[in-house]
């Protein structure tokens, strides 16, 4: 019996993998979603206990700012266009930083720096790469690629119940960094596809997350790149691709709140 259980196991072991040969990198991620929320909590914790590197904004001594963050990530999840709407946790923390940046860790955990808060004009600017970055985590981005990096190893060793603190290693590499949060091309492109689609069902103009784009790419030099360009270049196609989903949605206008936004950059430290 326990040698047809056996032979049960690789059979099935072996369907697995070729399966997961067949179906290509987009179509699976080995990890639950479980587990990308304990990644996001991990890295979570690193960043609120690194105080040398992470200057987070203290929600009680300001109220007004996490307020008016939290409205805007509560309107992009009201579009109804978010898988994991409410699985996960959708954490918003601000990081007091002149750094132009925002980023999203698997499980929803996002953090927004002080910098790209003031460097924006508008709430719908604002909005759109609130949605870019939440669409990373939604489209499950950061773990669909460390599923390719991994491969059918880990996924063996999972269903075998071996190495069972190989999760836990890769929790602790990506919490100090050695995972890089980091996006393929074809990452990039659908989270710009889905920060429109997000918007498309607010009243945000959508297309708003190109006019940041073009603003931000003014601001490269020779000598200086913003740390939001290193990770997200934008070109020609990009911005001609954010439209194009916008006019494939209808072209729907919308507001762009200037007076809003005035307001939730006037709740920062100075």
């Amino acid at each position: 019996m326990k040698k047809k259980i056996w032979i049960f196991t690789i059979g099935a072991l072996a369907a697995v993998a070729v399966f997961y040969a067949c179906k290509g990198d987009h179509d699976i991620n080995i990890f639950t979603i479980n587990q990308d929320i304990e990644f996001g909590q991990a890295l979570d914790d690193q960043i609120i206990s690194d105080t040398a590197n992470y200057h987070v904004l203290d929600r009680g001594d300001y109220p007004d700012a996490y307020a008016h963050l939290e409205r805007i990530r509560d309107n992009i999840l009201a579009s109804g266009e978010l898988k994991y709407e409410d699985k996960f946790p959708w954490q918003v923390t601000i990081l007091d930083d002149s750094t132009l940046n925002a980023f999203c860790a698997p499980g929803g955990y996002m953090y927004v720096y002080t910098g790209i808060i003031k460097f924006l004009d508008n709430e719908a600017e604002f909005a759109g790469v609130m949605g870019h970055e939440m669409a990373h985590a939604d489209r499950r981005h950061s773990t669909d690629n460390m599923t390719k990096q991994y491969g059918i190893s880990l996924m063996v060793d999972m269903i075998l119940g071996k190495n069972p603190g190989q999760l836990a290693e890769i929790a602790a590499g990506l919490a100090s960094g050695l995972t890089i949060l980091a996006f393929t091309r074809e990452n990039e492109a659908e989270a710009d596809e889905y920060a429109v689609r997000y918007l498309n069902e607010t009243d945000y103009y959508p297309p708003a997350l190109g006019d940041f784009f073009v603003k931000l790419e003014s601001l490269q030099t020779s000598s200086y790149i913003p740390t939001m360009l290193r990770s997200h270049p934008p070109d020609k196609d990009r911005l001609n691709h954010i439209n194009e989903v916008w006019e494939s949605l209808g072209s729907k206008d919308g507001e762009l709140f200037v007076d809003r936004y005035q307001d939730f950059k006037n709740s920062l430290p100075d």
